[in-house]
């Protein structure tokens, strides 16, 4: 799972994304509106944090953005208002979520895991298929599909951005921990594992090559 935390005080934003390591989450960290556009032009996030007040405008504005551009993409807010009149306006912008600063961090990790599961982390059921994010489990007519690790997690991140192209350097900073550290061909080792393992035995096609820009989650679509 990968985070963007886009928060300007320095040493929260620090704090937090150090925090979040130890539990098993991937964070990049913004400071700005500016520098979090950035982020959301090259990856794919499965959970923000924003806080309401940036040094270059309203978080609320980020969170209108990216559910209008990715409506499965959570959002919390973090803000320093406590008064129910700015929650209230901050989760009818669409955020998922509103946590009062300051906090307590073993609370924040409880929200952000139960937003996961209700958001991001879910059943993915498409027609026949299912996938299973949490057992890492694929259901295809009943039939369970052997397929797990590093393949298991590219197919679940391109599925979750059906009908997007995701290039091959934001799946590495999606799926892998360090991903500076492999090479863009295990990417291909993954998708050639997929369509051994899921396509090819069943006669559909999952995944889809796109000449340049990476690979997109096409199915239902016949092979």
């Amino acid at each position: 799972m990968r985070i963007l935390i886009v928060e300007d005080e320095v040493t929260l934003n620090k704090t937090l994304a150090e925090g979040l390591k130890e539990f098993g989450y991937q964070s990049d960290i913004s400071e700005s509106l500016k520098d979090a556009q950035y982020y959301l032009d090259i990856r794919n996030y499965d959970l923000i944090l924003v806080d309401w007040m940036l040094p270059d405008g309203s978080g609320l504005e980020l969170v209108s953005q990216v559910k209008q551009d990715n409506p499965k993409t959570i959002v919390i807010v973090l803000s320093a208002r406590d008064d129910k009149e700015s929650e209230i306006e901050a989760l009818r912008a669409g955020a998922d979520d509103y946590i009062r600063k300051p906090f307590d961090f073993d609370v924040l990790v409880a929200r952000i895991e139960a937003r996961l599961r209700f958001g991001g982390s879910s059943i993915i059921e498409i027609k026949e298929l299912i996938i299973n994010p949490e057992e890492e489990k694929i259901l295809y007519k009943d039939k369970e599909i052997e397929l797990k690790g590093k393949p298991f997690e590219v197919l679940t991140h391109l599925a979750r951005h059906k009908d997007q192209i995701v290039s091959k350097e934001q799946l590495l900073d999606a799926i892998w921990e360090e991903p500076e550290l492999v090479t863009p061909n295990v990417i291909e080792v993954a998708i050639n594992q997929i369509r051994q393992k899921l396509d090819k035995p069943l006669g559909i096609q999952t995944i889809e090559t796109v000449r340049r820009r990476g690979y997109r989650f096409c199915y239902p679509r016949k092979a």
